[in-house]
């Protein structure tokens, strides 16, 4: 056997060893992996706008919102490869078959239908004033992040929650108090997505994006939670097929749209030196 194949084999063994792990952990079946992650706020929009986006002035205290899949269960999650794995993979639109060959789907199959997407999401262009990136490893997720911010000092935020929280994915929750605004120069959204391991669609947009840290109470579970939001201050470039402002006739560009980030997404923020942030609405 030719010594180049000898990567590959390890590669591929090591990666179907830690899926068939995951999935025991997880799920019952190997074939239910990936349907039962919950797809994140980058893939579920189509599917439940309502549920994903909201409007800047919803954000006042007392308010009760309607948001899908925001606390996640970590047992449910995908994990990262090794870099030197994951750069062995092939992660390409045109390497489908190979891929689906790897973790034996057939073509005609719900997993097979859910890389398909994952990997069309990666490969589309990217929308005016965003620069996009799929990582499939924790080293690839911070090169990115590295390179974007440049010289500037960042930090990671992410959703947090007191208690491991159970429940539907679809629950109520009430705006506690005011939201504080995280002030940043510079941000880059990570959103997990669904793939047989884990992988990060991350993206910067230039213009006005605020962060915000609000904290919620689920009215399923009473659990307490600090969730990250953000807001596009300038939809004036979305297409106005966006399934959020389609779905309640918004013309883009005349009012902020907001979402959360679960809480196995991560939003990566220029720092301010001194900034504690500030209460908001």
């Amino acid at each position: 056997m030719h010594s180049k194949f000898v990567p590959w084999m390890l590669a591929i063994s090591l990666l179907l060893s830690m899926m068939n792990c995951n999935a025991m952990e997880a799920t019952p079946s190997k074939e239910n992996h990936i349907q039962n992650h919950p797809p994140s706020v980058a893939a579920d929009h189509v599917d439940h706008p309502q549920l994903v986006f909201f409007t800047f002035k919803d954000l006042h205290p007392g308010n009760i919102i309607p948001i899908y899949q925001l606390a996640i269960n970590p047992s449910t999650s995908p994990r990262f490869l090794p870099r030197e794995i994951a750069d062995l993979i092939p992660f390409s639109l045109s390497k489908l078959p190979f891929i689906l060959d790897v973790f034996g789907w057939p073509r005609d199959s719900p997993e097979a239908k859910t890389i398909e997407t994952t990997l069309k999401q990666c490969e589309t262009p990217p929308l005016k004033g965003e620069t996009k990136y799929c990582a499939t490893s924790l080293e690839s997720m911070l090169s990115f992040v590295h390179k974007t911010f440049g010289t500037m000092k960042y930090k990671p935020l992410s959703t947090q929650q007191a208690v491991a929280q159970s429940g539907n994915y679809l629950q109520n929750y009430t705006v506690l108090e005011a939201p504080r605004r995280v002030y940043a120069p510079k941000m880059i959204a990570c959103h997990t997505t669904r793939y047989p391991y884990l992988v990060y669609i991350c993206h910067y947009f230039v213009g006005d994006n605020q962060v915000f840290k609000v904290k919620l109470r689920s009215e399923e579970t009473g659990s307490e939670m600090e969730a990250v939001a953000t807001c596009h201050m300038d939809t004036s470039e979305w297409s106005p097929d966006q399934p959020f402002l389609k779905a309640y006739g918004i013309k883009p560009g005349t009012i902020p749209v907001c979402h959360f980030f679960p809480t196995d997404n991560v939003v990566w923020v220029g720092i301010i030196s001194g900034d504690q942030g500030s209460p908001q609405i």
